[in-house]
């Protein structure tokens, strides 16, 4: 019996969680990325604030994979999608597939604003959250010889969107400011260093409960950061954000967390596409499609529970990713697909030392046992027993020292 052949794109929670399952299973299975490594993403923003080095959440597929017998991993950039006969363009050559997994995830939505796109800071992957270190760093750097005209700009984090990424990197960022920076540059006074989120809803964590928005914002505020609510960005050329109340902020540094965007690819019909995902059936199968599917954030599945769609977050990707993976096996027997059915296990943020919130289906908390349940859940999500120990030991330093030595700025000569 000839194996199947399974090409899967991207290697994100999603599509690493389908090839893992199909790890020497009797299919033949293609892992196609742009990078040679999965990310951990919700730890991004501790990169970004040189709390853990990027090799702690980042794992080469070549690795997690060097013993498998049917899993290939091509490094390339996926161009087209070819489905009349069945097959994708890359920049690497032509794949053929009895099966194709659409899982590219989402980037950086800045809604069409290009001069905001140029000059603000995205963290989407491994190496947007080295280069807000990088920038970060170089600000404080540059701050000693800035004239005064170009000091209120360089003291001046913005942070926009006031969803998890962006308390988080707030929260981090402020710690950063008490604790780190003092002792790395003791000729300048942090206290004017203003760190500032901006959000258009009212709240912070808006699609968290009531509790813990409320204790979200007064953590960030008990640490001194600013937040301005009911507030769009309409412009940012490098230096200035404009508001769309008229008001300007000088900033060199704006980092934008405030929405994504689903990674498509060309090549599949304009009626497959909704709000730049996917249409998917309960099965993941993309609509118009029998042998081409899509899973996480690229996915678009209605189901009566989710009217608009499941949330764009990583329990809904890795289930997927495992949904799908099951079927394949039980199409190889001959038995019954399982339909994929979300369920919410809950959602969290951490804000600082013992600050966090947690929201579960039965049970809402926050503060020190919500910290250290984020932690402990984090910790074990990250794939390699290696890297968890390095994280563990690297977040153990800092609890104890309030410090780390990882402020390193890594630039190109070019």
């Amino acid at each position: 019996m000839k194996k199947r052949k399974i090409i899967i794109l991207g290697g994100g929670f999603a599509g690493i969680q389908l090839a893992q399952k199909l790890n020497n299973k009797f299919f033949d299975v293609i892992l196609i990325d742009k990078l040679n490594y999965h990310q951990f993403q919700p730890l991004f923003y501790q990169v970004a604030t040189a709390r853990l080095e990027p090799a702690n959440i980042s794992f080469p597929f070549r690795k997690i994979f060097q013993r498998s017998k049917n899993v290939q991993v091509r490094l390339a950039e996926v161009t087209e999608i070819l489905p009349a006969s069945n097959q994708i363009i890359t920049t690497e050559g032509n794949f053929n597939y009895d099966e194709l997994v659409i899982a590219t995830g989402c980037r950086t939505n800045f809604f069409g604003n290009e001069q905001i796109s140029k000059n603000a800071y995205s963290m989407k992957t491994t190496q947007e959250a080295i280069t807000i270190r990088n920038e970060i760093l170089l600000s404080f750097e540059k701050f000693i010889c800035a004239t005064a005209e170009e000091k209120e700009a360089l003291l001046n984090i913005i942070i926009v969107g006031a969803g998890p990424t962006g308390v988080e990197l707030a929260g981090s960022f402020a710690e950063m400011k008490k604790y780190i920076l003092p002792k790395d540059y003791p000729t300048i006074d942090f206290s004017e260093l203003t760190i500032t989120i901006l959000e258009g809803s009212k709240n912070t964590l808006n699609s968290m409960s009531l509790q813990s928005q409320k204790a979200s914002r007064d953590y960030l505020e008990q640490m001194g950061v600013k937040i301005k609510t009911e507030v769009f960005v309409t412009d940012y050329d490098g230096t200035n954000v404009t508001l769309n109340n008229g008001e300007k902020i000088k900033s060199r540094n704006v980092i934008w967390a405030a929405g994504v965007t689903g990674n498509i690819i060309k090549g599949l019909k304009d009626e497959s596409i909704i709000k730049n995902r996917f249409i998917v059936d309960r099965f993941n199968r993309v609509k118009d499609y029998s042998n081409i599917y899509a899973i996480g954030d690229i996915a678009y599945m209605v189901t009566s529970n989710y009217p608009n769609a499941h949330p764009q977050l990583a329990n809904v990707a890795i289930n997927q990713g495992k949904n799908i993976a099951r079927n394949f096996l039980a199409g190889l027997n001959n038995k019954p697909l399982l339909e994929y059915e979300y369920k919410d296990l809950g959602s969290m943020a951490t804000i600082g030392k013992f600050k966090a919130v947690v929201d579960l289906p039965k049970l809402k908390f926050h503060g020190r046992i919500a910290w250290f349940f984020w932690m402990f859940l984090h910790l074990m999500l990250i794939l390699s027993v290696r890297n968890k120990f390095l994280t563990f030991m690297n977040w153990t330093w800092n609890f104890i020292a309030k410090d780390s030595s990882l402020r390193l700025i890594f630039k190109s000569d070019k």
